[in-house]
């Protein structure tokens, strides 16, 4: 099984990837610092899964695995994070994420969940099969991949860019755009999430799960 691990804390992931490998039908073929390099190695390599964090830097986990998922959809993730409350699971999940697991989990747990997502099964903890029987037992939406509905690809890359405290110029330059188009893509979003100004964007994706203030 060939992994990509996606983390950007590097500790971690080294850590990770050091058990991975202990396994004799495990390769990890690259490891991710945020979810637009994991996008990238996606895309070059073909994992068969890819084990994302979900707070991330520059593009998220859940935005990378939508983008993923639509990309090379042969390729199946398993969230590994530190969130385990209903905001980022199902939204994960609602992604296209086969699984999800907490980052305390037992490595043993990991190592049956990568084998599980791979044969085309869904893995989830039990505390959080427990969050989505909840929640479907409310009834209630994912809030994640709904909260922002009107708001498209691009325009949620520049949202958690800005938030992260980027300059136009700078998100201009991460995503290969013209200054203008960032302005532009700035007052469509206040417009369409009826907000005033940059604070309230930035209170508004941190509230929403788009980014975090502790990256974790």
């Amino acid at each position: 099984m060939r992994i990509l691990i996606a983390d950007n804390h590097t500790l971690f992931s080294q850590g990770l990837r050091s058990l991975v490998e202990r396994q004799a039908d495990f390769e990890v073929v690259a490891e991710a610092r945020d979810g637009r390099e994991a996008l990238e190695q996606c895309r070059e390599l073909r994992p068969d899964v890819v084990l994302m964090d979900v707070v991330m830097p520059g593009l998220n986990g859940l935005e990378a695995t939508r983008q993923i998922r639509q990309e090379t959809p042969a390729t199946r993730i398993l969230a590994l994070s530190m969130h385990i409350d209903k905001r980022y699971v199902l939204g994960m999940l609602e992604a296209g994420a086969s699984g999800y697991l907490a980052k305390d989990a037992p490595f043993d747990e990991v190592a049956r969940a990568l084998r599980a997502v791979a044969a085309g099964h869904v893995y989830l903890a039990p505390a959080i099969a427990g969050v989505v029987v909840e929640n479907v037992a409310r009834r209630t939406s994912p809030v994640v991949a709904s909260t922002a509905p009107d708001l498209s690809q691009r325009e949620r890359e520049v949202l958690q860019l800005l938030a992260e405290g980027c300059t136009a110029r700078q998100v201009a330059r991460q995503l290969h755009i013209g200054i203008k188009t960032v302005e532009t893509h700035r007052r469509n979003m206040l417009r369409k999430l009826q907000l005033d100004n940059i604070a309230d964007l930035v209170r508004y994706a941190i509230r929403e799960g788009i980014t975090s203030l502790d990256e974790a």
